[in-house]
């Protein structure tokens, strides 16, 4: 009797057994946690641990003034008016900033068509421009590449070229952006906190910059100057994009603009 009892109670165990092996299998198969190939993230950050930081207040020099651009026989002329702000000075926070900082000091940052921009040190210079038509940035720079946000410290104009001298300019009207930093490369101690810096024409209400940088969007809303922290060695990339109120991107001329940087470790710190 006792035998003949435990076998049908032996097959329910065996039953639920294999029932609740089936449930659990099931259960993990469906599970959030459960990894699949078909899924998809939105913009997956390269480097993580990449922040946004504020970027210390800085001297204003309000009357800077850059003026009467002069583009001939290939050579540039400017105007540079001010009682604090002279061409070729350091800034005097420049040592607190703890970021790349140039020897050479203050200077003039000349953007042509949103390409790199060139440094210059001096207010007459020669610089190659092809003939045609251009969208020209010329504005004064701090001696650690920061813009000189004010109004008068910068010249903005559409310009047409012939033979290395401009026969025609043009005031820009449109809402535009221009990236200036980072660029180049930059090595030890310069690599912990690298300056993101760009320069705003006509802004209209509500507009604002994204920065993607290596595939994650930073949107900017207000214009000045950003820390990007914790990027990683190596080449990095940011695109601007300036975008309407609403998150459109404004139909503007060379709107986005994407440069690439490199971050390399300090030589000696391997020695």
């Amino acid at each position: 009797m006792q035998f003949t009892l435990r076998l049908p109670f032996m097959g329910l165990v065996t039953k639920l057994f294999a029932i609740s092996t089936l449930f659990f299998i099931l259960s993990c198969q469906n599970s959030p946690t459960a990894k699949s190939s078909d899924t998809k993230v939105k913009n997956p950050p390269i480097a993580p641990s990449t922040e946004l930081a504020d970027f210390p207040s800085s001297p204003l020099f309000d009357d800077a003034k850059l003026s009467n651009m002069k583009y001939t026989e290939g050579k540039f002329s400017f105007d540079v008016d001010s009682k604090s702000y002279e061409l070729g000075s350091q800034t005097n926070d420049a040592g607190a900033k703890m970021c790349a900082n140039s020897g050479k000091g203050q200077h003039i940052h000349l953007i042509i068509n949103n390409e790199p921009y060139a440094a210059k040190y001096e207010a007459e210079f020669d610089y190659e421009v092809p003939n045609g038509d251009h969208y020209l940035l010329a504005f004064l720079s701090r001696s650690y590449h920061e813009s000189i946000k004010q109004p008068n410290a910068k010249i903005a104009q559409k310009i047409k070229v012939k033979d290395q001298s401009i026969i025609s300019t043009e005031d820009i009207d449109q809402s535009m952006v221009f990236y200036s930093r980072p660029k180049g490369t930059y090595v030890g101690k310069d690599t912990e906190k690298v300056m993101l810096d760009y320069y705003l024409l006509n802004p209209k209400q509500g507009q604002y910059v994204t920065a993607n940088v290596n595939g994650s969007d930073m949107d900017l809303k207000k214009w000045k100057p950003y820390f990007l922290e914790g990027l990683p060695m190596g080449e990095n990339t940011i695109t601007l994009t300036l975008n309407n109120a609403d998150g459109s991107k404004v139909d503007a001329p060379l709107n986005p603009v994407t440069r690439t940087f490199t971050l390399k470790a300090d030589p000696e710190s391997n020695m």
